[in-house]
């Protein structure tokens, strides 16, 4: 059976990215779906490269466990949900890690006379839930939009990942609880 893989990356456990999270769980198991949660820093994922991992790098192998963990989850995947905080506009460094060590060639791409062409033809869409001071707008608009166009439409879809959405909750240090509560609601209907 297809499951569907969990990025999380938020380190305080009681960040609203960990109720977000908790929901995504809670609504997958009560729609009896199959799931598999990698927490990356309760896992202590490095998100550098070693001198002998960058070795590896050609040839699309690793010497981390837990690349080798994760690359297994996401064969068995028909769906990525990432969960994670917007910092400086963008991915925090350990979700970049993650996309640089797991995502490798010949694992999820490889390379032709005409460019990339993406491996991960099992996963069929990602969803992207995100919370940052800044507001959706502002991140579109005026910090470049690196969460749409460099992560969903040029890196994702350079695996072989076509279908993306992502949800934004903005302004959240000032946010009222009622729209942090909508939010988590939401979740049910679009995950």
């Amino acid at each position: 059976m297809k499951q569907r893989v969990i990025i999380y990356a938020h380190p305080y456990e009681k960040s609203f990215n960990q109720a977000i999270c908790d929901k995504v769980v809670e609504t997958l198991a009560e729609q009896k779906k199959s799931y598999q949660l990698i927490d990356l820093y309760r896992d202590n994922f490095n998100p550098a490269y070693t001198k002998k991992e960058l070795e590896l790098f050609a040839s699309g192998k690793t010497t981390d466990v837990l690349v080798e963990k994760y690359q297994q989850a996401i064969l068995a995947a028909e769906k990525l949900i990432f969960i994670f905080p917007v910092w400086w506009n963008d991915l925090p460094a350990i979700v970049k890690g993650f996309i640089d060590k797991v995502m490798k060639k010949e694992f999820a791409y490889e390379i032709t006379n005409v460019g990339i062409k993406g491996k991960l033809n099992n996963i069929k869409e990602v969803v992207v839930y995100t919370t940052a001071t800044s507001p959706k707008w502002y991140l579109k608009f005026f910090a470049g939009n690196a969460i749409k166009k460099v992560f969903l439409k040029a890196t994702i879809k350079q695996i072989g990942i076509k279908k993306t959405r992502w949800y934004h909750l903005g302004k959240i240090n000032s946010i009222s609880t009622e729209k942090r509560v909508d939010f988590l609601n939401n979740i049910k209907k679009n995950i």
